[in-house]
């Protein structure tokens, strides 16, 4: 089949916005809880054995990928990490939002809050931390629930979504919100762990090997727009005579 050059266009702007996903990944490669972005379009090009022209736009964007990252011990009172499938829930003034990126602190208000300052929810409400009582002595159990020595605090409100959470759209900021009729229920497996944090779940050699994968694509079809450029004008020649 002739690749035209409007499909050469096509692939050109795909990999361009490719090589932004990639690119995000790697700047993201040591941000606590990230997921990335799956490299669908140049692996699907490289299938059909390197740069065809085709309609990238469709699968430049790859979907986020979910699986769990390394906990890492950091001792902190207010990293937590989550082990299994589930999601923090923070409140914001455009609603919910979902996140793996447990590392919290607490506001002036003795709230504890994520590092943008968006409340951490609780099954019963915001998180406070009473005035008197030192962070330190917080301990989280793997239920989430929140305590400090007999008194209990709270629960961390923890959420999943079953197969419908290919379907979150990411917010910035390591957030992801539910699209209307796409409802979170109580996470079911998951555990908590105090005094850790998720890693990211990029793996460097991987999207430097889609990287590699991208730029020779690119490269290939910047050569096909200038084969067909220059065929286009050779055409022109002759009709004008």
């Amino acid at each position: 089949m002739t690749t035209t050059a409007a499909q050469v266009s096509a692939s050109i702007d795909a990999l361009e916005r490719q090589f932004d996903v990639i690119a995000h990944n790697l700047a993201n490669v040591s941000t606590a809880g990230f997921k990335r972005r799956c490299n669908s379009f140049a692996q699907a090009m490289a299938a059909q054995g390197g740069a065809q022209g085709t309609d990238g736009a469709q699968s430049a964007q790859g979907p986020v990928d979910f699986s769990q990252g390394t906990l890492v011990q950091t001792d902190r009172t207010l990293d937590v990490s989550l082990y299994g499938k589930g999601f923090f829930v923070l409140e914001s003034p455009e609603g919910p939002c979902y996140t793996r990126h447990g590392i919290f602190v607490t506001n002036p208000n003795g709230q504890i809050v994520d590092t943008m300052g968006r409340l951490v929810a609780g099954t019963a409400g915001p998180l406070l931390v009473p005035p008197n009582l030192d962070v330190s002595d917080i301990h989280i159990d793997n239920a989430g629930m929140v305590s400090a020595g007999s008194a209990v605090l709270g629960q961390l409100r923890l959420v999943e979504f079953a197969d419908k959470e290919n379907q979150l759209l990411p917010v910035g900021f390591n957030c992801f919100r539910a699209p209307k009729g796409v409802e979170p229920r109580a996470a079911e497996s998951v555990v908590v762990r105090q005094g850790y944090q998720e890693a990211s779940n990029v793996k460097i050699i991987d999207e430097l090997v889609n990287l590699i994968t991208v730029s020779r694509l690119y490269e290939a079809n910047m050569k096909l727009m200038t084969v067909s450029r220059e065929a286009s004008s050779s055409a022109i020649g002759v009709a004008m005579g």
